[in-house]
């Protein structure tokens, strides 16, 4: 198979693309791949050290609130239009895929108009501008929550889920020993994105003295920007703080509650690996999607909330202990998150394509 790829911006674009790619190259492992990125954000670093082709393109998102500085959006966007066409005839694809961020755009709009077949895929409740737009011309949607149908054409739909599911799923659990954890207590596990993190990174400071009798342990997962300053600080025994974890899904599969944010990949980890959570949705995110993400677990009992708004050391403190120790709960919440799963998002994935491409 030859496949052009997209997806730009954040993680949660990037790693179902590559999730994607690993699927196909599973499958048939003589296929070829190009990934078209942006310039300037996350992927140009991630993917080419996968050992991915990878080709960028300068091009900006709309600006609802500086007008003029979408005369330059325009000015970038036939640019890459131009580049996509050349890309892509050059390639000579047998699909092509967009897996979210305004870089799409450019990338599936020119395979549509060159007659190439299309696929995009989308992570959140409320679909992003870009799918929202090339809705219209694409051959197939993925979508991984089914909330999100209505805003698609249904015979288009494919409800496959987030294929980071899958490769969860395959992760080795990790050894808690390893971080200097007690195998044989319950953990806590505690991950805020970048995005608008400090301002709860602060009350979750401000709550960790507040563990130091119980009897579970705490990992407390801070981001690289803030971890010096956490770090320097004073906290209980059973309380470890660190930058970040490698293979963090190992570890996901020996945590019994997790307290982060609320973007699709985490939460298709989340369901993937029946994991109860409090969800502490970012309001910092287009069309406050996070929030939406997160109640598509919450209605479902799978889940539970508090809102960035209403967040204090009293509350975190009193939701992590009410549910930790609620063994009924707990149990309610793995269960209904297996309802909510799609074990096998990448195999669905790769056999819409395949059909795709046998139609074409």
């Amino acid at each position: 198979m030859r496949v052009i790829i997209s997806a730009g911006g954040t993680g949660g674009h990037i790693y179902p693309a590559l999730a994607i790619i690993n699927k196909i190259k599973e499958r048939e492992p003589n296929s070829e791949f190009l990934y078209i990125g942006t310039h300037d954000r996350m992927e140009k670093d991630i993917v080419p050290n996968k050992g991915i082709p990878f080709e960028m393109i300068k091009i900006y998102g709309f600006d609802r609130h500086h007008l003029l500085r979408n005369v330059k959006v325009m000015y970038h966007l036939l640019h890459s239009r131009k580049k996509c066409k050349k890309l892509i005839k050059d390639f000579k694809p047998d699909v092509v895929i967009g897996v979210g961020g305004y870089v799409t755009v450019p990338v599936i709009s020119v395979a549509h108009h060159l007659g190439y077949r299309t696929f995009i895929h989308e992570q959140n409740s409320i679909p992003g501008k870009a799918n929202l737009y090339l809705a219209k011309i694409v051959d197939k949607i993925g979508i991984s929550m089914k909330s999100s149908e209505t805003y698609f054409p249904k015979n288009k739909v494919i409800f496959t889920g987030n294929p980071c599911s899958e490769d969860a799923i395959k992760k080795e659990a990790m050894d808690k020993t390893k971080l200097g954890l007690n195998p044989h207590k319950k953990l806590v596990l505690m991950v805020m994105g970048s995005l608008g993190a400090s301002t709860v990174n602060e009350v979750i400071v401000s709550s960790l003295p507040r563990f130091s009798k119980e009897s579970y342990e705490i990992v407390f997962v801070t981001g690289k920007g803030d971890y010096e300053k956490i770090a320097s600080l004073k906290f209980p025994s059973n309380v470890k703080v660190v930058p970040y974890i490698d293979g963090m899904t190992g570890l996901m599969k020996k945590t019994d509650l997790m307290v982060t944010r609320a973007g699709a990949s985490t939460l298709s980890e989340i369901i993937a690996l029946g994991v109860p959570s409090i969800l502490i949705p970012s309001p910092y995110v287009p069309n406050n999607h996070q929030y939406l993400n997160a109640m598509d677990l919450v209605n479902a009992n799978a889940a539970d909330i508090i809102e960035e708004k209403n967040l204090n050391t009293d509350i975190l403190v009193s939701k992590i202990n009410d549910l930790l120790y609620d063994h009924t709960r707990l149990t309610m919440m793995r269960d209904n998150l297996k309802t909510l799963g799609v074990n096998n998002s990448a195999e669905i994935i790769y056999d819409a394509l395949q059909d795709l491409i046998e139609r074409k």
